[in-house]
């Protein structure tokens, strides 16, 4: 129950819980008996764990924290990947040719073609 309820009796005689804001004015109206059993249909965190037991709570604690810690685990190894493969898909885009290759091309640029043979017409 976050607000608190005053009460008081309608003209009917029936008794009400008036919600206040902070000014002091009525914010909300309800009817005792439907308020009351709002609140009986709500358990409190209080009222659950003592329902359950030490034992239960222990292990609910002990289990909460576990998929805590694999969750995060599972979120850290995600992110390796993905910058592993960041790293792969650079390295291949900027792949540098080999030695060989380098001196193969430049061997052919300096050799060049033959140059053609002038051809005269025979007439």
């Amino acid at each position: 129950m976050a607000t608190r309820r005053t009460t008081m009796r309608s003209r009917t005689g029936t008794k009400l819980y008036a919600v206040r804001d902070s000014s002091g004015k009525f914010k909300d109206i309800q009817s005792y008996k439907r308020a009351h059993a709002a609140d009986m249909r709500q358990t409190s965190q209080a009222e659950t764990e003592a329902a359950r037991g030490p034992i239960e709570n222990k292990v609910r604690k002990a289990a909460k924290s576990a998929a805590k810690s694999v969750r995060s685990s599972v979120k850290g190894a995600v992110a390796a990947v993905k910058r592993a493969a960041k790293q792969v898909a650079k390295s291949v885009s900027a792949a540098k040719p080999t030695a060989k290759k380098v001196a193969k091309k430049v061997a052919k640029k300096a050799a060049g073609k033959a140059p053609a043979r002038r051809v005269t017409k025979k007439t």
